[in-house]
């Protein structure tokens, strides 16, 4: 038994090359650079924006909720309903392994707070910082990843 072939899919012909560029079906995901950000929060809108970004943030943020009172941590994971009271975001407070389950309801404020460890650490970044390495002379030059910290 064999799944589908490329050169099954419509419009192939066996004399039209295949294209790599052209078989990439999922682009690459570009982050926002939201480090230190402090979105307003005016709107609904605003507000399940903001907390979309936060959940592609690699970083903590900062919460401030209506009774004033901050939780800081890694948002892992949200769930959107058609009102604030039916979303929440769940959160892995800073410093423990504790979670908390928050509803958008009850956030005033949100700050990008925490540092996201892996900007600048892309794959290119990763490539010429080894070729820079070797080209100084450095004798094994490591291919093990950097340190996230």
């Amino acid at each position: 038994m064999t799944g589908p072939r490329h050169a099954d899919r419509p419009g192939h012909t066996e004399d039209a090359p295949l294209h790599p560029d052209s078989l990439e079906v999922a682009p690459g995901f570009v982050h926002d650079a939201v480090q230190g950000w402090v979105p307003e929060l005016a709107t609904e809108d605003e507000l399940r924006i903001a907390l979309e970004k936060a959940f592609d943030y690699r970083g903590d943020v900062t919460l401030t909720l209506k009774d004033n009172s901050k939780i800081e941590g890694y948002i892992f994971d949200r769930s959107t309903g058609p009102t604030l009271s039916a979303s929440y975001v769940r959160v892995l407070l800073k410093d423990s392994t504790r979670r908390q389950k928050i509803s958008y309801a009850d956030i005033a404020a949100l700050a990008f707070t925490g540092r996201d460890p892996a900007a600048g650490k892309s794959w290119e970044a990763w490539v010429k910082k080894y070729w820079e390495k070797k080209s100084v002379g450095e004798a094994q030059p490591s291919l093990q990843p950097d340190s996230l910290e």
